[in-house]
Order: C-alpha cells, then structure tokens, then sequence
C-alpha cells in the first residue's frame, strides 16, 4: 500500500508492531536468565542498525532469537542473577554471540562475492513455499495454547476472549475505512483487554514490580558492562546455531519481500540483510541481551495492515528501546493476559503460512507432478514434525532448519520436469 503516513498514523503503527513482537521478544529473556530491559533495548537498537545497513528499504524488525536459547540455557543453566557464578556465564554467553554475529557478517561477505543467483538456485520456490508455511505452522501450536487455555487448563473464558480479539481483527480489517482498516490489532488487544477485566485475567504484577528508569538499577547496569569472554565451550555450544539461523533468516526475507511485493533479495541484497542482522547479534551480545533475528510476527503485522513502510519499523524500534529504559511501560505490555494475545497470534501466524501458499500459487508449480509433490511433502513434516535434532549435547538443530536443508538438497539433485510449472493461461 503506497501512501503518505502522517507521523500520527506512523505512531499507531509503530505500536502495533511492538505490540506484535514484545511476547516472544521477552520469552527469551524469561526463559534463560537473561535481562528483558536489555533484551528490550536491543531489540530496538539492533533493529535499527539493520535499516541502516540496509540502505533503509527492508521492513524488518529485529527481536529475541528462539533457536539460541538451547546453546544459551546449556551455558548459563540453573544460574541467576544473583548467583555467584551468573556474571561469568553471562561474559561466556556474550563472548559466544559476539563470534555468533560474525559468522553471519563472513557469510554476508561471501554471498557479496559469489553472488545472489547462486543462493536464489538453492532456494526455489518449490521451497521458499513451503518453508514459509512451515515457519506460521510451526508457531501455530504456541498461539492456541495461549488462546485457548489459562493456567495450563483449557478455559471457555480464555474461548470466549479469543473470540472477542478475532472477531474486532476481522472486522476492523474487512470493514473500518481510513486510518481505522490500519490499526486491526491495536483495536482487537484493548476489546481483549476490556473484555478480560470482569474475567480477572488482568495481573499488574509486572508494573508494580517494574523500576520507572531500568538502566538505573545496578545490576542492569552490571550486566550492560560485564566484559565478554571467549570460552571454548560456551562458543561450541552457541556460535554454531548461526548456521541453522542464516537458513531461516533467508526464508524470513523472502517472506518480507512477498508479503511488500519487492525482491529485497536483490535490492539492497540477501548479504545486506545477512549482514545487519549478524551486526545486531554481535551487538546484542557485546550489551548482555540475546541473538537477534528477523520476526515473522512483524511481517504478520505488514501482510494484515497492508502498510509497508520501512519508518513505522522503525517508530517500533525507538518505541521498543524505549520499554526497555522505562520499565513501568514493559510492565504493562507484559500485563495483557495470554487470550488477547492468543488471539492476535492465530491471525499473525496464519498470515506467514497464506504468505508460503501465495508464493506456490503465483509460480503456479504444479503439485500433480511428482517431484513438486516429495518436495513440499518431505518439508512441511520434518519442519513442523521435528522440534528440535540433537548434533551433540549442547547443540540442537531446529525441525525448520532440517525442513528447509533436505528441501535445497531435494531440489538441488532430483530433476525438473517440463511439467513442474504449470502453463500461464493465455
């Protein structure tokens, strides 16, 4: 969608997209140890480096990597702030992310040197698609478990709110006019949260515990200047999974360039966005936060506004930084209970998965011919079937990951016939 955003609509928009990401963005500080005012701040932070080393032309937002956090946990373990102990793994964890993002930036130089054909042969759409839908699919389970169910029990309340929070983000999108078609999710989470009030969902645990300024606590402050180390076991265990992310990152972007309608492959190039993101990560880490990626609840966001503007992005990105040094704020992003965003979830998801679908369909492979058929087949049920595959005792690699290397290597190997690709209607 081509228009000019006042700075009032970019505003909204950009909070949506915060809105969007702050769960799964936060998740990854929760589950391992780490700061989630760090994690916050860098988020913001590593997300705009990235439009700048992308000439500002790609909207992508950068949070919490979930495929680092096996290699992070087996470093820091049951340790805690707190724990004597903790600041040594936490220099260990920030030294392996540091290699981690450098990684990524090798690549990047790499891609610039042999070219972006030779990537773009690797990766057709007989598995671009496919790969794409498994990354929605994959998260499927997660938004259903949020919406669905309250305290680990399945609720007809948590029903009922879900029901509520779709019914607004469906029609608000098929039906409001103007400024109002552009803010469905915005509009869905406050009727999620008005309606969770009398359901005593709400819980302002997190703003009563928040600090107003969180860079002002001291152990924030400590874990910001604890110095990096380059442990041999730590960097095993981490660095490594770089390899599994570059192949999800390149399924990322191709799903932002079909969602906008630009190949951003090529302009401002796959090394570009390799690079930015690889820069965030070593950025990330070198502060104390998690690997960053690119999100794909951000892209949800884009394919249900239809508002591609690479600015919005980054009104998320400072509004994102911002959360992470006022921690009331977070506290209250992190209040909105788990069928509202249960509910924005089951919409962001699908949209990644119809994204996949759409890039099958306007290549128009034909899935009556075999080869197209084992491809996509052979994808989608290791990629959503297999979680995670142990490489040793503290390396996993990711169902996607496998999904998406068998599917080069299919391919690559078994021959295209005349028949793949269905003839264009005259």
């Amino acid at each position: 969608m081509d228009m000019n955003l006042s700075a009032k609509k970019k505003l909204i928009l950009g909070i949506q997209h915060v809105l969007a990401m702050f769960g799964a963005t936060v998740l990854v500080p929760a589950l391992t140890g780490l700061s989630t005012s760090i994690t916050l701040f860098c988020a913001g932070l590593g997300t705009l480096l990235f439009h700048f080393v992308t000439k500002r032309k790609v909207p992508v937002f950068l949070g919490s990597s979930f495929a680092f956090m096996g290699g992070i946990i087996a470093v820091i373990g049951d340790s805690r702030l707190g724990d004597p102990d903790f600041m040594d793994k936490l220099s260990a964890v920030k030294g392996a992310l540091i290699i981690a993002g450098l990684i990524y930036v090798l690549f990047s130089i790499l891609i610039k040197l042999v070219g972006y054909e030779k990537v773009n042969k690797l990766l057709p759409p007989i598995v671009t698609g496919p790969v794409i839908i498994v990354i929605g699919l994959r998260l499927s389970s997660t938004a259903i478990n949020s919406a669905f169910y309250h305290n680990g029990a399945f609720s007809l309340k948590a029903v009922f709110v879900t029901v509520v929070v779709l019914a607004v983000v469906i029609a608000i999108s098929v039906f409001a006019k103007g400024i109002y078609n552009l803010m469905p999710i915005l509009f869905a989470i406050i009727a999620g949260y008005l309606v969770c009030i009398p359901m005593g969902f709400l819980d302002f645990t997190p703003v009563q515990q928040a600090h107003f300024f969180s860079f002002m606590d001291k152990d924030i402050i400590a874990q910001v200047l604890a110095l990096p180390t380059f442990k041999a076991d730590a960097i095993l265990a981490i660095a490594p999974i770089a390899l599994v992310t570059l192949i999800e990152h390149v399924g990322d972007i191709t799903t932002n360039s079909a969602v906008v309608g630009k190949n951003f492959m090529i302009d401002p190039g796959i090394h570009r966005t390799i690079l930015g993101d690889g820069l965030a990560t070593a950025l990330a880490g070198f502060l104390g936060g998690p690997a960053n990626t690119t999100y794909g609840e951000n892209t949800g966001v884009l394919a249900v506004t239809k508002v591609y503007d690479p600015s919005v992005i980054r009104v998320a990105a400072v509004f994102a930084m911002l959360l992470g040094i006022l921690g009331k704020f977070g506290g209250l992003i992190s209040s909105i209970p788990g069928p509202v965003s249960g509910g924005i979830s089951i919409v962001l998801y699908g949209m990644i998965a119809s994204v996949g679908v759409r890039i099958l369909i306007n290549n128009r492979l034909n899935f009556g011919n075999s080869r197209n058929l084992m491809i996509a087949s052979i994808i989608v049920v290791l990629g959503i079937g297999c979680d995670s595959i142990p490489v040793t005792s503290t390396v996993t690699i990711s169902g996607l990951a496998l999904a998406a290397v068998v599917g080069m290597i299919l391919a690559a190997v078994l021959p295209e016939g005349h028949d793949s690709v269905l003839p264009r209607e005259e």
